[in-house]
């Protein structure tokens, strides 16, 4: 039976793919979406004495959920929002909920350069940070300043500074954490800027990036965003494109025809239609160019791992 005293529902048995940018995915097991910090602590605390795997989720992109579900808590911290700005140091503020389009407008109008480009990546700065998230030529570690955690293993909460962050190319220490099923919960992101700059010129900036954004990604369907990451120098895109793949279908999952590192909703997919064209794509590049393509997406729930490719 559930706690009363919870200051937020914990729900039992709730669809995910609503909370996902794919809408794909089962049920979860128990489902909160805290709204405070406060709140936070206390369902982090009930479900640890419960003994639950916990799951945090951003804005659910760059996630594939399984369709038979998940186990344990999924914590979605999209509601838990709120942004401070000092706009002599520039030092900016986030809650992990915080949508990075948001925080890149919210920024600009107050004459703090340098997050632009956040503005075209649909997630949250806690999911940005945990990803070290990217696009045209920036990426989140460089302008982190330190980040707050929390262990749900031991209720602790402390500042871990960008140096501590082991940051890769879309990489983090709090992959590495929750790969080890050990989450570090982001709560807050403390960020750097340059201040003093004309908020008109920072908010045509991002227009202009978002109109490069949908020029040249698919924004008509559901997506998880960039499937693979690069395999710099080259890019995932080209070498699926080169391979003639743009366009094929499973169920109603397809690699878009606007940017092959894209797999979009049609309408009515599953998760095991999606994974099964990263299947096909990871095969394919593999067998034809030697090239082994790495996930930028993260999976949740069990996948069959031996899943067959698509013909072709």
């Amino acid at each position: 039976m559930l706690p009363v005293a919870l200051p937020v529902d914990v729900l039992p048995r709730q669809p995910l793919a609503g909370l996902t940018s794919w809408k794909v995915g089962g049920t979860t097991e128990y489902l909160a979406q805290p709204r405070s910090v406060a709140q936070l602590a206390s369902v982090v605390q009930w479900a640890v004495a419960m003994g639950l795997t916990i799951h945090p989720i951003g804005a659910g992109s760059n996630l594939l959920i399984s369709d038979e579900g998940v186990q344990g808590l999924c914590l979605c911290l999209r509601h838990l929002q709120g942004v401070q700005m000092e706009s002599t140091t520039g030092v900016v503020e986030a809650y992990a909920g915080e949508p990075l389009p948001t925080l890149a407008r919210k920024t600009a109008r107050a004459g703090l350069h340098g997050l632009e480009w956040l503005a075209g990546i649909p997630g949250t700065i806690g999911g940005a940070v945990a990803m070290n998230a990217g696009c045209q030529g920036s990426c989140l570690a460089e302008r982190l300043v330190d980040a707050e955690l929390l262990d749900p293993a031991t209720g602790r909460r402390w500042r871990m500074r960008e140096q501590d962050m082991a940051f890769g190319y879309r990489h983090s220490l709090l992959q590495d954490m929750a790969a080890a099923q050990r989450p570090w919960i982001v709560i807050s992101v403390r960020l750097r800027t340059s201040p003093g700059h004309a908020p008109q010129r920072l908010l045509e900036t991002i227009k202009a990036n978002l109109s490069r954004r949908n020029r040249t990604q698919p924004c008509n369907f559901p997506s998880g965003g960039s499937v693979f990451r690069n395999p710099l120098p080259m890019t995932a895109g080209q070498l699926i494109d080169g391979l003639g793949l743009k366009g094929r279908r499973w169920g109603n999952a397809e690699i878009s025809t606007v940017h092959a590192n894209f797999i979009v909703n049609r309408g009515g997919a599953k998760a095991r239609h999606i994974q099964a064209l990263i299947h096909l794509v990871r095969d394919r590049v593999m067998g034809e160019k030697g090239i082994v393509l790495q996930p930028e997406i993260k999976h949740l729930g069990q996948f069959d791992q031996s899943l067959p490719s698509p013909v072709g």
